[in-house]
């Protein structure tokens, strides 16, 4: 006789893992905690993600993933976070779907009026990533189990599965780089102005790193286009490895530029980066028999580092960092230039 396991709060049976998906969807206009709750459930097997960043489209989205839990944050622009817990509540699609509402601060008077509005659950963010699941797993659970006595249940999960792979697969086209598999020049440019708007918003440093393989040129007329690709492969990995932080962006620029986004770095924070991805490519030991600084593929790196104005253009960044970039290489490349060259007198 096959045992039947019940879930402690509730006391109705609980599927096995593999019966069942959790989907997350998450609301939020900061790019920072998208990119940090997507890593913190990348690892999880049974948990799908989806993130919506703008608050006029959160219904429509909510309506058409299906979540079996709303991440809500409470302050969005346009729409407060409880005007939209109070539009999910009025759905007949989402009416019993568990909302976790997130706030910047631990407050009982907020907490009271969310609980009040139709929240099922309080967490500061950004939470610790065992608590996070560990919510989003119990109240997903409570409303699968509501879900199994409806006979529309199992018609339900073949459409977010289908949704899922729909979702995934254009997510990759939209934000990765064929070549390369790290974020393409379209998700860049979109995530750098969402950190530009948070970092002037609440007065924060903001960097960013242009990187170029040195004589790139040259090694694809020595070794040919295919040894070209994978090095640019190499590159990108040994970027993306190299990152320690969840809000930190890599990207293919554009050729064989790259490019790094670090929220809440400093100048000197950029250049201690910089220098450490000098060292790592030139430490893959790819040979580049006619580059003239080594005899190994290096990289030149242009930082910047900016607390935006609010008259500030996000292009004075970039064109900070790209006009290092070039001192860089006309330095000698193989080296990080955080300053600009000094006007002759």
């Amino acid at each position: 006789m096959n045992s039947v396991h019940t879930d402690i709060q509730t006391g109705s049976p609980v599927l096995p893992p593999d019966e069942y998906k959790i989907m997350v969807l998450l609301v939020d206009d900061q790019a920072m905690v998208g990119e940090a709750i997507r890593r913190a459930l990348a690892s999880e097997a049974h948990i799908d993600f989806h993130f919506c960043t703008r608050a006029e489209e959160a219904l429509a989205v909510a309506e058409k993933t299906h979540p079996t839990v709303i991440l809500q944050d409470l302050v969005m622009p346009g729409v407060d976070g409880m005007t939209l817990v109070r539009q999910y509540r009025a759905s007949a699609v989402l009416a019993n779907v568990p909302i976790i509402v997130l706030s910047s601060k631990d407050d009982a008077t907020v907490k009271r009026d969310a609980f009040a509005g139709g929240a099922n659950d309080y967490m500061v963010k950004l939470p610790d990533v065992i608590e996070l699941v560990a919510r989003i797993r119990y109240h997903s659970r409570s409303y699968i189990n509501l879900l199994q006595r409806d006979a529309a249940y199992r018609a339900l999960r073949e459409s977010q599965q289908q949704l899922q792979k729909t979702n995934f697969e254009l997510q990759r086209l939209t934000n990765t780089d064929g070549l390369t598999g790290i974020a393409n020049r379209r998700y860049f440019d979109d995530y750098l102005g969402a950190e530009w708007r948070r970092a002037r918003r609440d007065d924060l440093y903001l960097s960013l790193l242009l990187i170029d393989v040195d004589f790139f040129k040259l090694y694809n007329d020595s070794y040919g286009h295919v040894a070209g690709d994978a090095v640019l492969k190499q590159v990108a990995q040994t970027l993306d490895d190299s990152i320690l932080r969840p809000a930190d962006l890599s990207a293919r620029f554009g050729g064989e530029e790259f490019a790094m986004i670090l929220p809440r770095t400093d100048l000197d924070g950029a250049r201690a980066i910089g220098q450490k991805i000098c060292h790592l490519i030139e430490a893959t030991a790819i040979p580049h028999e006619r580059s003239t600084v080594s005899q190994f593929l290096t990289v030149s790196v242009g930082a910047a580092s900016v607390v935006p104005g609010h008259e500030q253009d996000l292009g004075a960044l970039v064109e900070m960092a790209d006009r290092r970039l070039y001192l860089a290489k006309q330095a000698g490349r193989n080296q990080v230039v955080w300053e600009d060259a000094p006007e002759a007198s």
